[in-house]
């Protein structure tokens, strides 16, 4: 039988058949995918080829083959650092929730997300959520970060998963497709779904104001069909988002304002870090690229989630007045 993974537990996956019906799956013996040392060989989203077997008055089902990915979203296990988690597999969307705040959403995980997304050929949406709660000098800040990114060819809408405020259009978005919701945790991804499907009735909690931070409602992925014609897969919150799979040679091409200027580099190879007469550094120095996307792009070239070479971004960093 050939179905979709809709939810993974780790050992147990539940599996939507082609005829509609739901199964409870294990993997056959050892099953690892080749070439992906994951913690997760098989992911919301996967299709996947079953057997099934009957045991007493249980139907199980024994699932043996992956059927290769459109694509996915990846990232470095939290608990086991030279292994991967899957997040989701086959998605035609991946939506980023942003809080300015309640939790804080930095350029950094935005980036690393970005980047994430343009390496697996995944469309990639910002939502700013929660834009109901901010302050006139809050509004203009969400205002420069959405013109920063829709300038590099990113789609930026404001929400309010409380009010209901754009959530239509971002409907209409879903519309005939897989999404995916992703953020830290407390960014109102299950709100979210709530309000654009309310039979689901995913937990949410509260904040915590001591922290500023969600507490983990969702424990792992989980795929749901909606009424308008649409598939949405919830994820847990992310705290970090490691880079994998990613060469330093290719990290330049995965920020698509840098790989436009790469042209006109004097080196074809520019890693747009010491070498002379890069188009790249000179435009930021002109301030044409945002200094935060260059933060980033350094943070990740040197591999780590917090420690990027500093020497270097503050040579480049124009005076400070």
């Amino acid at each position: 039988m050939k179905g979709t993974v809709y939810k993974s537990t780790g050992s147990w996956y539940t599996v939507k058949s082609e005829q509609g019906t739901f199964y409870e799956c294990r993997i056959k013996g050892r099953f690892r995918m080749e070439g992906i040392k994951s913690t997760n060989p098989v992911a919301v989203g996967d299709h996947v080829q079953f057997d099934v077997e009957k045991k007493g008055d249980e139907t199980l089902g024994i699932i043996h083959t992956i059927e290769p990915r459109e694509n996915y979203i990846i990232r470095k296990s939290v608990n086991l650092s030279k292994q991967t988690h899957i997040i989701a597999a086959n998605i035609d969307v991946a939506f980023l929730l942003v809080t300015l705040n309640n939790p804080p959403t930095f350029t950094s995980f935005i980036d690393r997300f970005l980047v994430t997304a343009e390496a697996y050929h995944i469309k990639a949406v910002l939502l700013f959520n929660k834009i109901d709660t901010y302050n006139e000098e809050e509004i203009l800040e969400i205002k420069y970060l959405a013109a920063l990114y829709r300038s590099i060819g990113y789609e930026c809408v404001g929400i309010s998963a409380t009010t209901g405020k754009n959530i239509e259009k971002v409907k209409a978005m879903m519309q005939g497709k897989v999404s995916m919701f992703s953020g830290h945790s407390g960014v109102g991804k299950s709100t979210l779904v709530n309000i654009i499907e309310p039979g689901l009735s995913i937990k949410t909690t509260e904040i915590s104001s001591q922290h500023k931070q969600g507490q983990h409602t969702t424990t792992f992925a989980e795929m749901y069909d909606l009424s308008f014609d649409a598939q949405i897969i919830d994820t847990p919150g992310i705290k970090g988002f490691g880079i994998v799979e990613v060469e330093k040679e290719e990290l330049g091409d995965y920020f698509p304002e840098f790989f436009e200027l790469k042209q006109y580099c004097k080196f074809n190879n520019c890693l747009h870090v010491e070498e002379p007469k890069c188009a790249v550094k000179a435009a930021l120095e002109n301030d044409e690229l945002a200094w935060s996307r260059y933060k980033s792009y350094l943070q990740i070239m040197e591999g780590e989630e917090d420690h990027f070479r500093k020497d270097i971004y503050e040579k480049q960093q124009p005076p400070q007045e």
